[in-house]
């Protein structure tokens, strides 16, 4: 890759959002922690990028960037905490400030400034922070400000250095997407990353990488483990096998489509059924944290058992994208849920390495790799599905009968969504089965069951989410029909709530 922007993160939550906008100028990004002076050097990057973190640059641990990356003599964008890290380490001054600022706050440009190139002088921002920049260093000015804030942005435009209080990578950020597009600019990138070059040199590293060994790819019939099979099918052929697992907590029908849709694949395609395995081992088990390590471990193993009666495997091929990557914890950032695929495998795998040729990609991004490789839009568009399945759409203990419910309950639910054709504006949708149970009629009787809950999302990049407006009679229809044909169910409830502060899974 010949022009290249790196992101320092510093553990905010909103990080991999920047690489995102990075990437949407078609200019790869890549997201890095606690890299050295050395490393960082290395990578060669066109840019670097300071992220939001929830330290303070003052404190006695504060986590701060090697303060020789500004002679570089490459252009740094410092954002929120990142702002903050490049005031403190260049002579400015950062304290507490008496009033914080969160959500959506009105900020003013000040002068003029190729960041903000054709951006509104007075526009909305996202704001998240309790200190401030007091004073800005030498030779740098103030570019912005708010109500609350005097220093919103600052700038020394001789070495390229520009920093913002505010995040301009979430949507609530108004001109947001300008400012990464200026910053692009700045860097001199050339903006002609494309997927096509991606997918090509990921065929060629993985060649390189794997040579004459061999691989076994975890593969789940979703978007992200098929686009892994069809890319590690045209790296090394014959020598990966493929095998899917029915872990007994697929969709209705799940495994016979998934079956049917790889079976004129060269794939090696290998199906094990493993439900009654999963089970026995979810029994009793109610921590979702506990419930994903559980099913993410038997996985392994489960690929084990096959490794060792096919031969000798070497590498184990899993579908992790990257936001994957930063909800299962990066860097020092938080851990929001374990994926099974990444802080859910077990401390020891009997495999020399695991390949991840998607780590770095979003969800869309995945789906244009796809698209590039030649799977069928009907795959390459498939609802997305996580990898621990029905056990994290299913609220405490998991149960034969409680996956059969659940199982009914998402299969009513999507063909009502697909009749009424809103399929096409939601990024993902279901039902899940909580742990409630409240007292109904039916007929002249009384019912004590549990209440379904259906959820639908809207998202770009699935870091954050809308929940859909569906229409009622669609909602109503499928509600109707799920408390008549779906024995043990008397209630059903529609989840309203965004991301954050909720995620889009349930558990």
């Amino acid at each position: 890759m010949s022009e290249m922007i790196l992101v320092l993160d510093f553990g905010g939550q909103y990080n991999q959002l920047i690489a995102r906008r990075v990437r949407e100028n078609n200019v790869y990004c890549e997201v890095h922690t606690g890299l050295s002076i050395e490393k960082i050097r290395a990578l060669n990057p066109s840019g670097i990028i300071l992220t939001g973190g929830p330290q303070s640059v003052y404190a006695d641990n504060a986590f701060l960037p090697p303060i020789e990356i500004f002679s570089l003599n490459v252009p740094i964008l410092g954002i929120c905490y990142g702002a903050q890290a490049m005031a403190k380490i260049l002579g400015g001054e950062v304290k507490p400030a008496q009033t914080g600022e969160y959500g959506k706050t009105d900020v003013e440009l000040i002068g003029t400034s190729k960041l903000f190139a054709n951006v509104e002088k007075k526009s909305v921002t996202w704001m998240s922070h309790t200190d401030r920049i007091f004073s800005v260093p030498e030779s740098f000015s103030v570019t912005a400000s708010t109500k609350n804030c005097p220093v919103a942005a600052m700038e020394n435009p001789a070495k390229n250095f520009y920093a913002v209080q505010f995040h301009p990578e979430v949507v609530h950020t108004v001109e947001g997407k300008k400012i990464f597009a200026n910053f692009v600019d700045i860097c001199g990138c050339k903006r002609n990353w494309r997927m096509s070059s991606f997918v090509a040199e990921s065929v060629k590293n993985l060649r390189e990488k794997i040579g004459g060994g061999k691989v076994l790819c975890a593969l789940s019939g979703g978007v992200d483990s098929s686009v892994a099979a069809v890319l590690l099918s045209k790296a090394v052929g014959k020598n990966l096998t493929c095998v899917f697992v029915d872990h007994g907590l697929l969709r209705k029908n799940e495994a016979a489509e998934v079956e049917a849709a790889f079976k004129n694949y060269d794939l090696n395609f290998v199906k094990i059924d493993a439900g009654e395995r999963f089970l026995s081992k979810l029994r009793g088990v109610t921590e979702p944290e506990r419930k994903r390590k559980i099913i993410g471990e038997e996985f392994i193993r489960v690929f084990e058992d096959v490794a060792k009666k096919i031969g000798a495997v070497d590498y184990l091929v899993q579908g992790t994208i990257y936001p994957d990557v930063i909800e299962s914890g990066l860097g020092k950032s938080a851990v929001i849920k374990s994926h099974h695929n990444v802080g859910g495998l077990p401390d020891f795998v009997d495999f020399k390495e695991i390949v991840e040729p998607l780590r770095l990609l979003f969800k869309d991004e995945v789906r244009q790799a796809g698209r590039e490789l030649g799977l069928p839009e009907n795959l390459v568009s498939r609802q997305p599905f996580p990898g621990p399945g029905l056990g994290i759409r299913i609220i405490g203990e998991v149960t034969a009968d409680k996956v059969a419910i659940v199982q009914d309950a998402d299969a009513i639910y999507r063909e009502e969504i697909f009749k009424a054709g809103v399929d096409k504006n939601l990024s993902q949708y279901f039902a899940a089965l909580t742990n409630m149970r409240s007292v109904g009629v039916m007929g002249d009787g009384r019912t004590y069951d549990f209440a379904i809950a259906l959820r639908a999302v809207q998202t770009d990049d699935f870091m954050t989410a809308e929940a859909a407006q569906l229409p009622w009679d669609v909602l109503s229809r499928a509600a109707n029909r799920i408390v008549n044909e779906v024995k043990g169910v008397n209630r059903v409830l529609y989840d309203c709530t965004t991301k954050p502060p909720a995620t889009i899974e349930f558990e």
